[in-house]
């Protein structure tokens, strides 16, 4: 899969393209809090491409205002990767440093990474816009759609195929469907929210069995050390107990 793919598969309207490069002193300037931040910006990233601003006038979708978030437009930004780049931290960089929405595109040899974050007003600084929850992104093959999982997920990332009443729902929609890969691949069957309050559910349990899963690797690890057979099987009960709650929550998906 390439990045071609996704800007294909996002099916966006010509009226909103806008190829552009943009300089990478501007993501330095912008979004590198840390001299070590600076370094991994002008290591780790090749080139960046605006590809295309959403906007109401662009793609007919309306602004959305209220006071906790302004969406008036969304960004579309690939972001070509050097071999060394930290894929995560840099995607992380790009979202602070643009005060927009942004459909995030990162790719490399190695890497080909779809990544959105929502945004808000600091309540801290007037006027400053900030990540709003965690980063949701999904790491793709490099090879073309094969399985049914993946042919599902790209046919659902068509512009017109997320919700049109506001430009923050469309991202939302976007968010939903990265979502509901990462669900996929924990149950094998890519499935559309039927409902915000399903896709918040979804939210929930994705967020449940991270965390069960690194409770998982916690107790394996400990086990394997513990040297007092009594503390062994304690853990191994308590590891059991957490498989099977992880279990649980991937039936919610």
């Amino acid at each position: 899969m390439t990045v071609q793919d996704l800007i294909a598969a996002l099916d966006l309207p010509g009226s909103c393209r806008v190829d552009q490069r943009v300089p990478k002193k501007l993501l330095v300037e912008n979004g590198a809090p840390t001299a070590s931040d600076k370094r991994q910006i002008n290591d780790g990233i090749e080139e960046i491409q605006w590809l295309a601003a959403l906007k109401p006038n662009t793609i007919g979708v309306p602004e959305y205002r209220d006071d906790v978030r302004e969406y008036l437009e969304i960004a579309v930004l690939s972001v070509t990767l050097r071999g060394n780049a930290k894929a995560g931290r840099l995607a992380e960089l790009v979202h602070r440093a643009v005060p927009y929405p942004m459909v995030l595109l990162l790719n490399s040899e190695q890497t080909l990474m779809l990544s959105l974050a929502h945004k808000r007003w600091s309540q801290n600084e007037a006027g400053k816009v900030v990540l709003d929850g965690s980063i949701v992104e999904v790491a793709l093959p490099g090879t073309a759609p094969s399985s049914a999982v993946e042919i599902a997920f790209m046919h659902a990332l068509a512009l017109a195929r997320q919700p049109q009443a506001t430009l923050y729902a469309l991202y939302q929609g976007w968010m939903d469907n990265l979502e509901a890969l990462l669900a996929a691949r924990l149950t094998g069957s890519f499935k559309d929210a039927n409902s915000p309050e399903q896709a918040a559910a979804r939210r929930q349990g994705l967020q449940d069995c991270q965390r069960l899963e690194l409770e998982a690797v916690s107790l394996r690890a400990k086990a394997a050390k513990e040297k007092q057979l009594a503390r062994q099987v304690e853990l191994n009960l308590a590891l059991k107990r957490v498989q099977a709650q992880l279990a649980a929550a991937r039936e919610q998906l």
